[in-house]
């Protein structure tokens, strides 16, 4: 005789099991520190800095 299961429990596993695959592939594909994050926005903001410190002012009468 085969094996009883139930089915609202195996239902429950598969999606626990689904939800923890997506969730591992979302951690590589988003996951980064905060301090991560910091380091690159500040990295960014001083690119900006320079960028606009070079911008010339056309608006002035020479």
């Amino acid at each position: 005789m085969a094996e009883i299961i139930n089915l609202r429990q195996a239902r429950k596993k598969k999606a626990r099991t689904e939800k923890e695959v997506r969730a591992t592939e979302n951690r590589i594909a988003f996951g980064r520190t905060k301090a991560e994050k910091n380091l690159s926005r500040a990295e960014q903001d001083l690119a900006q800095s320079r960028l606009d410190q070079h911008k010339r002012d056309d608006n002035e009468k020479p």
